[in-house]
């Protein structure tokens, strides 16, 4: 059996290693390189329980469970480790020395409070998320799967468009039994081969510190107020290569057609430098090694979209898993392969059913 996945970012390299292992002939398509956008600058934080009352709880916490087996069993570094979890206050003008419950590192500024523990190592961890996307595509490699460069510009229909005959690869065609859209927000495109519903691309920037607090590293999510009833909500992750990623500042360009051309946009990433400068001042004076943007994919409901598309045998989509994309991948993974290979998966996938929103009717992107 033939698998192409379309898309070489986090979710479509794990089910590219799920289906390899089992022995599934597998081919990823990447228009651009292999973790080049979301899957490559968000910030690889993992939650065990964060997910907890919402449908998204067993993924979660499988994905935990098996991002810790994956960091045992695999021949690879992808900074994994596990790590506590803080929320910190900070402000422009408000003095929070009062609200501290917890203390405050050395290496943050004046106007911030610990005012709480949110995880601990036995609930909360991290990766590097680009290098773990790449360690899961040469681990699928390693089974057999192959990577192909190229521009997925159609599907080949066959049985009269009831069944997927394969793709078409920058007007080439590829032959497949089976076709995984994961494309992260580009899969909105698929919306004019297949009735998929709408995927939108949430943007953000962040960046890359040469910078390892002095402290054991924690994860720390800030309630920023810049000014009198406006908060931002920057993050902060010091990592094992010993640079600190920091993201938080939304932006407003519509998403691009090719992954290379994502811009940074000037006030959101001057914001959210200042903002840094401020709650963390030697972080923020320390040498900038990246300046990003990344488009999360999202769907109407927050949930992501994993399942068979109805209507057209052989066809899936397993894309809009929002800010839980690194979290949720190897379960995701797992799933699909389960599900394209033994007709079900073990996890009861309905709350992520295609079929549960409004298909949308074509779209272009750019």
């Amino acid at each position: 059996m033939h698998i192409v996945i379309c898309g070489g970012g986090v979710i479509g390299t794990c089910v590219a290693f799920f289906l390899a292992r089992r022995g599934a002939e597998v081919t990823v398509i990447e228009r651009a390189s292999v973790a080049c956008a979301a899957s490559g600058k968000s910030g690889g934080f993992l939650a065990l329980d964060w997910c907890d009352g919402s449908p998204l709880e067993p993924l979660a916490r499988r994905s935990f469970e098996l991002h810790a087996e994956l960091d045992d069993t695999l021949d690879a570094d992808w900074g994994y480790r596990r790590l506590d979890t803080f929320g910190l206050l900070a402000s422009d003008s408000r003095d929070f020395s009062g609200y501290r419950q917890l203390p405050t590192p050395d290496w943050l500024g004046g106007e911030t409070a610990i005012h709480g523990q949110l995880g601990t190592p036995r609930s909360t961890a991290q990766v590097h998320p680009g290098d773990f996307t790449k360690a899961m595509m040469r681990a699928a490699e390693d089974h057999g799967a192959r990577l192909v460069h190229g521009a997925v510009d159609g599907l080949v229909m066959a049985d009269a468009g009831a069944r997927v005959g394969g793709v078409s690869v920058d007007g080439q065609a590829l032959e497949a039994d089976a076709v995984v859209i994961a494309m992260g927000p580009w899969s909105i495109l698929a919306s004019n081969w297949l009735s998929l519903p709408i995927v939108h691309g949430l943007k953000g920037h962040s960046f890359v510190f040469r910078y390892q607090p002095p402290d054991d590293p924690s994860a720390l999510f800030v309630e920023y107020e810049a000014r009198r009833g406006e908060v931002d909500s920057p993050e902060v992750f010091p990592r094992t290569d010993g640079t600190t990623y920091v993201c938080g500042a939304r932006g407003l360009d519509p998403l691009p057609v090719d992954p290379n051309d994502i811009g940074i946009e000037a006030e959101p990433a001057d914001r959210l430098l200042r903002q840094v400068q401020r709650f963390a001042p030697e972080l923020g004076a320390s040498e900038i090694i990246a300046s990003q943007a990344c488009y999360r994919p999202v769907t109407e409901d927050g949930l992501p979209l994993i399942g068979g598309v109805s209507g057209v045998a052989g066809a899936y989509v397993a894309t809009g898993h929002s800010v839980w994309g690194i979290l949720n991948a190897p379960a995701t993974g797992e799933a699909m392969a389960e599900l394209i290979l033994d007709g079900e998966a073990s996890l009861d996938l309905s709350a992520f059913s295609p079929d549960r929103l409004k298909p949308l009717d074509g779209v272009e992107v750019g």
